[in-house]
C-alpha cells in the first residue's frame, strides 16, 4: 500500500476526511458531558508533541489547554518526541500509543505533512489518523537584519539572480522553506535554505549576518521588530502589516500563484480512535469548539507571546485540505527537502 495520498484525487481526499468531520453530532453540552463524565475522560489526557520541550507547539498546545482543560473536564500530561522532523513523534503515537480518545497527538500540520511527503515512513495518511481540531494559523515570512542592503523582497530576489542567496530555517521541511524553493522557481532566484536545527538558531543567524535572510513563521520573529525588516509574506494578506512595516505579500510582488503557507497547530487523533468511540471523538471535537467561545482563550494564547491575530479555530475538513495542499506541494520539491 502506498504511502503517500498523492494517488487520490483531491476531491476524493476532501470527501474522505470530510467524512470524518461530518459525522452525527451528539449534542453533549456541558451538563451532557458532566452525566458522562465517568465514561469520558476518564482519565488524564496523554498529548504526544512530536518536537522539543518548550518550543512553539508546546507553547501552543499549553497555552490552549489551559482553556479546554475546563470545557473537555479533564487535566493534561505532554511527551515530546523531537527527531527526523516529527516522523519519530507521529512513528510513536501510531504504532505505540492507546488509540481510546485519551491519546492525542499535537503538531503542526504543514511542517509535519512536508516530511511525511519526503520520509519513508511506517504510517499512512490519512489511513491511520487525521487532524480534527486546529488552533492557530502563523504565516510564513521572509525577513533580513536591519542592516541589511536588502531593502525590499524584489531587491533579494534581483540579488539571487546574480548570486548565490543563503537563507537560514529551522529546519528543510517547513513551510517557509517551501515558500522559498516557491519563489526560487517562479524567479529564477539562487536560494540556498540552510537548516539551523531550530527556530532560535535561525533567527539568530540572519540577525547576526551569517546568512543573507531568515525564512520562519511571523509570530516568532515579531519579539525581534527592532532587529530586523520584513520583506515578504506567504499568505494572500498581511495580518498584521503595522507590526511587519507593511510587508507585501509575494503574490502581489510577482504576481505569481504560490500557496498560502501557514504554521496551523493542530490536534490529531488516531482513526482507529474514531471508529472505535465516536462518542469521545465528538466530545473532543465539541469541547474544542466551545474553548473557542471562551474568552478566556485569546488571554492564554497572549501570556505564551501569541497575539489574538494568530488565534484561529480550524475544523477537520478545513485542516485535512490544508494538510493535502501542503503534501501536494511539497511533493513537487521533495529532492531539494530532503537536502
Amino acid at each position: 500500500m502506498s504511502r503517500k495520498i498523492s494517488g487520490l484525487s483531491r476531491r476524493d481526499f476532501l470527501r474522505r476526511t470530510g467524512a470524518v468531520a461530518g459525522m452525527s453530532a451528539v449534542g453533549m453540552s456541558l451538563g451532557a458531558r458532566a452525566f458522562a463524565s465517568d465514561s469520558f475522560p476518564s482519565q488524564t489526557m496523554q498529548i504526544l508533541i512530536p518536537t522539543g520541550e518548550g518550543g512553539g507547539v508546546d507553547r501552543t498546545a499549553r497555552a490552549f489547554n489551559s482553556v479546554w482543560q475546563k470545557h473537555l473536564g479533564a487535566n493534561f500530561e505532554y511527551s515530546y518526541f523531537p527527531g527526523a522532523g516529527g516522523q519519530v513523534g507521529y512513528e510513536t503515537f501510531l504504532g505505540r500509543w492507546d488509540a481510546d480518545g485519551h491519546h492525542l497527538l499535537f503538531g503542526n500540520i504543514g511542517p509535519e505533512m512536508i516530511m511525511y511527503a519526503t520520509q519513508d515512513t511506517n504510517y499512512t495518511y490519512p489511513d491511520d489518523y487525521t487532524y480534527f481540531a486546529g488552533v492557530d494559523a502563523d504565516d510564513a515570512v521572509l525577513w533580513v537584519a536591519n542592516d541589511s542592503p536588502f531593502g525590499s523582497i524584489q531587491d533579494l530576489v534581483d540579488a539571487g539572480q546574480e548570486r548565490q542567496i543563503n537563507i537560514s530555517t529551522s529546519r528543510l521541511p517547513h513551510p517557509s522553506s517551501l515558500g522559498v524553493l516557491a519563489l526560487a522557481d517562479a524567479t529564477g532566484a539562487n536560494f540556498q535554505l540552510i537548516p539551523y536545527g531550530g527556530g532560535s538558531a535561525a533567527r539568530s543567524a540572519a540577525v547576526t549576518g551569517e546568512v543573507d535572510a531568515c525564512a520562519t513563521f511571523m509570530s516568532s520573529s515579531l519579539s525581534l521588530a527592532d532587529q530586523i525588516r520584513f520583506l515578504t509574506v506567504f499568505n494572500d494578506h498581511n495580518r498584521m502589516p503595522g507590526e511587519t512595516e507593511e510587508a507585501p505579500t509575494v503574490n502581489e510582488v510577482f504576481d505569481t500563484n504560490i500557496p498560502v503557507l501557514t504554521g496551523n497547530r493542530a490536534f490529531a487523533i488516531q482513526q482507529s480512535a474514531i471508529d472505535e468511540y465516536p462518542e469521545r471523538y465528538e466530545a473532543l471535537k465539541n469541547s474544542i469548539r466551545e474553548s473557542f467561545d471562551d474568552p478566556k482563550l485569546v488571554d492564554a494564547f497572549a501570556k505564551s507571546g501569541k497575539p489574538a491575530e494568530f488565534v484561529e479555530y480550524s475544523d477537520s475538513e478545513k485542516c485535512n485540505a490544508l494538510a493535502a495542499s501542503f503534501h501536494e506541494l511539497a511533493s513537487k520539491y521533495a529532492d531539494m527537502l530532503k537536502g
